[in-house]
Formats: structure tokens, C-alpha cells, sequence
């Protein structure tokens, strides 16, 4: 089975594959690449919300993950827009249903990952075969389990907090060196940044390690959204 890691970057997706014999990385700028990796693979971990509340503003999921990653990095996980607001053309629209609904607006931060939300959402929504493959995961509870389950005191946009968790990879997969020094030579800043390689690295490591070991969500017993998606955040 071929895994893949993939996160969100500013020229579209980065995407790896720590794979025996398949091993690899591409930047993927259209949505039409994105689908022809869900297709290419048997097992996928992203970091983009997958299954969105109707009515309720903060996803189970994001609570629990919130709880266990810590204070320090309750910041980095953003509370998804609602499914009604997911298609609004603007901000401001798109804030007014929340708050609407909810008594509470949209985080810039959330807005700025709704495109990539919609891409998955959409793929998703229109293809079933891919809802056994792709899993809703999150690079810095997966980076923790690597830790020895502490989370690492640096952010992964400090030089040390970068070395750390390059340091955890190395430690886990003979390509991780190679490929963060070949991305960083192959693309621009403006097209991948440094820790979006080393979160799309740890998501393919887990999604391969996935395949051997329990697969587990937060929570125990996700609940589905109303298009039947599953709300949970994996990992092993």
C-alpha cells in the first residue's frame, strides 16, 4: 500500500511519501493533482479540517486536540468555518452566518485555510472511495508522540524548534534529511516554507506507520457531519 503526507503551502500542497521503493515528494498547484493523489494512494494523512458542525462552533475534535497538545499551542489549531458558511464568497459573509448561528465570527486565521477546506470537503463529498483513504491529522499532536509524548517547548517557526523536529525525523526515516534540504533547494520560500516540509514529513511517517500499528481519533467514537464525514483528528 502507498502512504503520503500532505499539508497545506502557499503554491498549493506539499506532498511526501517516506515509502520503500515509492519514496518521494511534489508540489501539487491544482486541484486536479490533488485529486489524482487521492487516487494514487491507499493511505493519506492531511492537516485541513475534514467534517464541519452545522450548528456547533468548536468541533469536538479541536477541543480534545486543544487538551492534549496544551496551553502553549492551543493557537495552532483553528476552529473550522461551519458547513453554511463554507461556501460564503467573502470573509465578512462568511462571518455573519457564523455568527449567526453560533454568536461568533470566523477566525482570519480559519478563513485563510477555508480554500483548502473546500478543495477536500468537495473531493470528498463526490467521491466515497476517498473517505477510507484520507485522515484529518494534526503535524504538532503527531511531532508530540515523537517527543515521547511532551510537546516540544520551541514553535516550529524558531530555528531550534525547526532543528528539533527535523532532529525526531531524521531519527525515524533515512529520507528526512535529504528531502528537507532538496525541497528547500527545489522551491521558492514564496511557494513552500521550511516547516510546512517538515509537517507534511511527519503526517507521511504517521499515515506509513498507520498501516502496522492501531490506528486511533480523537475522540474515541468520532461523530459524522451532516454529509457523513468523519469529525476526528488521527493518529498512532
Amino acid at each position: 500500500m502507498k502512504t503520503l503526507g500532505l499539508d497545506g503551502c502557499r503554491a498549493g500542497w506539499i506532498a511526501i511519501s517516506l515509502d520503500e521503493g515509492n519514496a518521494g515528494y511534489w508540489l501539487l498547484e491544482s486541484d486536479n493533482e490533488l485529486e489524482k493523489f487521492f487516487e494514487d494512494y491507499d493511505r493519506i494523512f492531511i492537516d485541513v479540517p475534514i467534517g464541519l458542525e452545522d450548528e456547533k462552533y468548536v468541533r469536538e475534535c479541536d477541543e480534545l486536540l486543544r487538551e492534549r497538545l496544551g496551553p502553549d499551542y492551543k493557537a495552532s489549531v483553528f476552529n473550522p468555518p461551519l458547513r453554511p458558511a463554507l461556501h460564503a464568497p467573502t470573509y465578512a459573509e462568511a462571518s455573519m452566518t457564523s455568527y449567526e448561528i453560533t454568536g461568533k465570527k470566523i477566525s482570519i486565521q480559519a478563513w485563510n485555510i477555508t480554500p483548502n477546506i473546500r478543495t477536500v470537503d468537495s473531493l470528498l463529498t463526490n467521491n466515497e472511495e476517498f473517505e477510507e483513504k484520507v485522515y484529518e491529522s494534526h503535524p504538532e499532536l503527531l511531532f508530540q508522540i515523537l517527543n515521547g509524548g511532551s510537546s516540544i517547548l520551541q514553535k516550529k517557526a524558531t530555528k531550534k524548534g525547526l532543528r528539533h523536529r527535523l532532529g525526531l525525523l531524521k531519527d525515524q526515516s533515512k529520507f528526512a534529511d535529504d528531502f528537507f534540504r532538496d525541497i528547500k533547494e527545489e522551491y521558492r520560500r514564496n511557494q513552500v516554507d521550511e516547516d510546512d516540509i517538515v509537517d507534511a514529513m511527519v503526517l507521511a511517517l504517521f499515515a506509513k506507520r498507520s498501516l502496522d500499528d492501531e490506528l486511533k481519533t480523537l475522540p474515541e467514537n468520532p461523530p459524522e457531519d451532516s454529509e457523513g464525514l468523519t469529525m476526528a483528528i488521527h493518529y498512532v
